[in-house]
């Protein structure tokens, strides 16, 4: 690619402190220019690679492989960052300012009056019919044998 052989004319092209004042202006000129181009070819690398990609999918969909499809998709999507979250339609930036906005929202929330006639629930200790002792060996192997491979494991075919 034309962009390797241009970032080794950059590199190559450092500044060196020079003896004269007009020479490192030259050196950081050509410096300059060599960055410039480098960015240009990235760029064009980089749109030249999104095309042939795009191609690639516009084959898959006319051929209808979907599994191609979605991995081109997915590779050009890339992660998605989490969006700053706005509290009460207030958009806040920094971390300090989204705590606290959190905090006063809360606040605003949960801190009610309490009720002048709360409710009469008392808790009721109730011992129900679970049988809480661990499994046995031959269980678990009954319940090994009845799971068939590639089968959901749950009543009615319903995966657990």
């Amino acid at each position: 690619m034309e962009t390797l052989s241009r970032t080794q004319v950059k590199s190559n092209t450092a500044i060196i402190n020079s003896r004269t004042r007009t020479e490192n202006v030259k050196a950081q000129a050509e410096h300059t220019e060599a960055n410039k181009q480098v960015k240009r070819s990235i760029r064009t690398d980089k749109q030249k690679y999104l095309e042939e990609i795009a191609t690639i999918a516009e084959k898959a969909s006319r051929e209808g492989n979907i599994k191609q499809l979605y991995d081109i998709t997915k590779k050009l999507a890339g992660k998605c960052s989490e969006p700053e979250r706005a509290v009460k339609y207030k958009s806040i930036t920094e971390i300090q300012g989204q705590r606290n906005r959190w905090e006063e929202y809360f606040e605003e929330l949960l801190n009610r009056p309490v009720p002048s006639n709360p409710p009469d629930s008392e808790v009721t200790h109730m011992d129900l019919p679970i049988d809480v002792t661990p499994p046995t060996i031959e269980e678990i192997g009954m319940v090994i044998r009845q799971i068939k491979s590639a089968k959901p494991a749950g009543p009615y075919n319903i995966p657990v």
